[in-house]
Formats: structure tokens, sequence, C-alpha cells
């Protein structure tokens, strides 16, 4: 049985790769440029894998996936569509899902030390999560 520490940074794992998700989700159909949107749909699908490992990990453990707080996904969707209605080029994306990585990896790294006695097993399903945030990141360089 896992210990407390590996099921709450799972959470927030599984809560992380949510809120990239449907962020992505939110900017995707504003993407004009082929290679921006390729981008994008890349990221989802990676965040979406992820994600699904998450569950069945959670899963195996009986438990569940943890939401993006309400509060917090709300703000990011008002931030979102807000900066669109007022300029939605594709630096104005990249900045916004830049943010948003920027976030995540902060986020995630606190995480992992917040919760130090996860299984292994955990904290590099972790690390490869803040991999895919910093590789996005990285990859919206060029908007930008």
């Amino acid at each position: 049985m896992p210990n407390d520490d590996t099921i709450k940074l799972l959470r927030e794992c599984s809560a992380g790769a949510e809120m990239a998700i449907a962020s992505i989700n939110d900017v995707i159909d504003h993407a004009k440029e082929e290679s921006l949107h390729s981008i994008l749909q890349d990221y989802l699908t990676k965040h979406q894998t992820l994600r699904d490992e998450i569950s069945k990990k959670l899963d195996t453990y009986h438990d569940d996936e943890k939401s993006p707080h309400p509060v917090a996904k709300a703000m990011s969707w008002t931030k979102i569509h807000l900066n669109l209605l007022m300029d939605s080029s594709s630096e104005e994306i990249a900045k916004l899902m830049r943010d948003g990585c920027d976030m995540g990896i902060k986020s995630l790294q606190q995480y992992l030390e917040q919760y130090p006695t996860a299984n292994a097993e955990t904290k590099k399903l972790t690390e490869r999560l803040i991999a895919i945030e910093r590789e996005f990141h990285d990859k919206l360089d060029t908007y930008v």
C-alpha cells in the first residue's frame, strides 16, 4: 500500500495535467499558424497520455484523481479568454501557455519537496510531467 505522500503527489500531478489540458484546449482553436497549432496538439497529446497513466496509477491504489481547484481553473480560463479577446496572435498564445508552464513547473517542484516520502515511481512520474512542461515552454520560445 502506498504512503500518503505518494497518493498526494499523484493527485497533484493529476490536477496539474488536467489544468494543462484545459488550458491548451482553451487556446488551440485560436492558433492560426499551423506550426503553433501542431505544437499545441503535440503537447495536448503528451499531457493526455501522462494524465491517463496517472489515472491508472491512482486506480491501482483505489484512489480518485484530483481536479484542479475550481478557482484556479476559473482564473486561468478568464485570463486566457480575456487576453485572446484583445489579442489572439501566436505571440499572445505562446505567452499564455508559457506562463502556464512556469506555474506548473513551480507547483510541481514544490509538491516534490512537500511530499518527500512519495515512492520513487511517483517522483519519476512527477519529473516526467515537469520535463514535458519545460519542453513545451522551450518549443514556444520561437513565438515570443
